[in-house]
């Protein structure tokens, strides 16, 4: 089955993609530089990107405090847990 490893590499790529982006605006806003939109922030977590926003939202100390950009981030990720939940109940089923 190709598809679980094709699935990880992308999943990784997003997150560390996502990552990055995070670091890259943290950098903006202590340097006075042009940011990162919210919602573009927010468009990759959603596309698989929430684990590298999680994480560099604590390493970086980044949007920590921020609304609505955090309760977005975390309705993202209950439901990125949701279709996982989902899929892993129903994957061998169909």
């Amino acid at each position: 089955m190709t598809f679980i490893p094709a699935a990880l590499g992308l999943y990784t790529v997003l997150n560390i993609i996502t990552f990055f982006l995070f670091w890259w605006d943290k950098r903006a806003a202590k340097q006075g530089d042009r940011r990162i939109r919210e919602r573009t922030l927010l468009l990759f977590a959603l596309m698989g990107g929430s684990l590298g926003a999680v994480t560099a939202q604590h390493m970086l100390r980044h949007k920590t405090r921020k609304q609505p950009f955090r309760g977005l981030l975390f309705a993202i990720i209950a439901l990125h847990i949701a279709a996982a939940v989902v899929w892993a109940l129903f994957a061998g089923t169909v």
